[in-house]
């Protein structure tokens, strides 16, 4: 770690060295610094970077102070991000700045979370380039002295500490590499993609786990449920209410403009995150379960008859079973149903037996919200495809865990909500391949939906805009842009290899616990750990951890089928996400072997 007089003199040389700065050095003792104090109040400050909660040394904070945020004294994600980012030159028709010294021009935005442009291409004339002073499109924060800050803060300038050395015994914690490693179902992060995972920032960026429950810390082990949302998604929320808020597309005034350009810049957001060929096979809707329900009154009233079979698996939460059995009710339809092996897994052979030429929609989950498994889409898809059946995947919980790419799977429909994936409750997504979409009814009527309404006759817009109608839930859907802007900054690939990490050390340290049963075992497993313990039900198990201000889901999960396939009615049910830690981990255990030592 930095000592305070190193701190201070390279925040010294820092301001000194930005342009239009005296060239001596800053003192900060000193009660009237010899820099003009605008530039000082505007700048970030340097703060020692935060001790990890395991003692192990932070690479990535012990090789440069952290730029600290007002009333959160050190960097996060998003503003790392954003300090890196090219500045944005504030446009020359404003008057001068006087508190400024020359060179120096105030950033466009104060908000750090807008560091790329989120304007929809399309809302654009073509050739038109866009105008200096652009306040549609989302701007860069514009920090200045990024380049010097950099040079201050170069190997040249400041030896950097030894990587840290994996410990032994109990304090080996998340630091699985011997085992990690090696598995290949993790996708290997390309060198330099993104910076090394540091959990410590990635908390900062949280500010709901700053909370106390029962006079504990929160620690949050409910994120199959919903997952919390990082300061830069309720930032952004924010400032769409402040400076966006209008309702989109057909008004001429600049709010509609700005508004439309964060809803459709979302949309292009969500289709690059899922590797879709076009925005226009993006549809919002409120959440996975509108999503599931649009498919089976739109597409499934048309193309399901009486006859006719929908494929589900044993998995499925019930979003992707009342849907399908109704339409089945109403058309004569059957329901098959995919069995699962004594680890929760699918059983492939079983499924190609399912298969046959009556077949016309397979719904499959990714993974599993109550046991974690994650099922063979890819050779589902394959499968289905070969009998000539669409298919619709349920990615609600997995797109936060892993890489998604809805053309390399060659998903049919593929269905996510915002609030799974760190975004905002109340939107979601359905992708759908774009010559099915364009052959698929509306499901709902109103405006927005229409090109011309006669009483004669109605004119429907081409998807996705036929699928959307009224007011949509705009804000929420640029929160998700915002959502998807945060983990991809994280990158995908290194959430998945730290929650697979911290998935192995809690599924080690539960086995530990005498007469707790983990449900669902199978070797592919996102970071959901179900059991039941012996002697205790389960919401006694759940208020017990609740006391030391552990969440944990207790329940069926809205997936009865498969807890009844295990003989059960409801599991405790911790889930994990990448802001949780092993110590968070520890706690569970030692509330759970408290439980264990009270009744043998």
């Amino acid at each position: 770690m930095f000592d305070e007089a190193t701190l201070n003199r390279l925040a010294g040389e820092f301001f000194a060295a930005l342009p239009g700065s005296p060239q001596s050095a800053l003192d900060f003792s000193s009660p009237k610094p010899p820099v003009d104090p605008g530039i000082a109040q505007r700048a970030p400050s340097l703060t020692p970077s935060a001790t990890t909660q395991t003692g192990v040394p932070d690479v990535v904070n012990q090789s440069a102070p952290a730029l600290g945020r007002g009333g959160n004294p050190v960097l996060g994600v998003p503003e790392a991000y954003a300090a890196a980012l090219p500045q944005i030159s504030s446009p020359p028709s404003r008057a001068p700045t006087p508190d400024l010294p020359t060179g120096i021009s105030p950033p466009t935005s104060p908000y750090y979370f807008l560091g790329e442009s989120s304007a929809y291409p399309s809302a654009l004339p073509a050739q038109q380039d866009v105008p200096i002073d652009d306040r549609v499109s989302a701007q860069s924060f514009g920090l200045p002295g990024a380049a010097e800050l950099k040079a201050l803060l170069s190997t040249d300038r400041i030896a950097q500490p030894a990587a840290p050395q994996a410990q032994s015994g109990n304090q080996s914690f998340y630091f699985l590499d011997a085992q990690s490693s090696n598995d290949k179902s993790i996708p290997a992060l390309a060198p330099g993609a993104h910076p090394p995972f540091d959990v410590n920032a990635v908390r900062r960026d949280f500010p709901i786990l700053q909370e106390r429950v029962n006079g504990r810390p929160l620690i949050w082990f409910d994120n199959a449920a919903t997952t919390h949302k990082p300061q830069s998604v309720i930032d952004r929320l924010v400032y769409f209410y402040a400076h966006e808020n209008s309702n989109i597309h057909r008004a001429a005034h600049e709010l509609a403009a700005r508004a439309t350009d964060a809803y459709e810049g979302a949309r292009n957001k969500v289709a690059r995150f899922l590797g879709a060929g076009s925005a226009d096979e993006i549809v919002f809707v409120r959440g996975a379960t509108e999503a599931i329900n649009l498919v089976a009154k739109s597409w499934g009233k048309q193309n399901i008859k009486a006859g006719d079979e929908i494929i589900v698996s044993l998995l499925e939460h019930h979003a992707n079973i009342v849907p399908w059995q109704q339409l089945a009710a109403e058309t004569g339809a059957k329901i098959r149903v995919i069995p699962v092996d004594d680890s929760g897994q699918i059983l492939l052979e079983e499924y190609r037996r399912l298969l046959n030429d009556r077949t016309k929609l397979v719904a499959i989950t990714q993974v599993s919200n109550a046991l974690g498994t994650v099922t063979p889409v890819k050779e589902i898809i394959d499968l289905a495809h070969r009998q000539g059946a669409c298919v619709l995947v349920d990615g609600a919980q997995a797109v936060s865990h892993m890489r998604v790419n809805v053309q390399a799977l060659d998903a049919d429909f593929y269905v996510f909500s915002g609030h799974k994936v760190f975004g905002p409750t109340g939107i979601g997504v359905v992708y759908g391949k774009s010559a099915i979409l364009e052959s698929m009814p509306p499901w709902q009527g109103g405006g927005n939906m229409i090109v011309d309404v006669t009483f004669e006759r109605i004119q429907y817009q081409d998807a996705p805009a036929r699928f959307e109608a009224g007011t949509g839930n705009i804000a929420d859907a640029v929160g998700l842009g915002a959502a998807i802007d945060y983990v991809e900054r994280i990158g995908l690939e290194n959430i998945a290899r730290y929650e697979h990490d911290l998935l192995v050390y809690a599924t080690q340290a539960l086995k530990t616990i005498p007469g707790l049963r983990l449900i669902g075992t199978a070797a592919d497993k996102a970071s959901v750990a179900s059991f039941v313990l012996n002697g205790y039900s389960n919401e006694e198990v759940g208020k017990a951890l609740n006391q030391e201000g552990v969440a944990v889901r207790t329940g069926h999960h809205c997936a009865q089928p498969i807890l009844r396939r295990f003989s059960l009615e409801n599991t405790v049910r911790p889930s994990l996400a990448f802001y949780n830690t092993c110590q968070e981990v520890d706690v569970m255990i030692s509330v759970l072997l408290r439980l264990r030592g009270n009744r043998r």
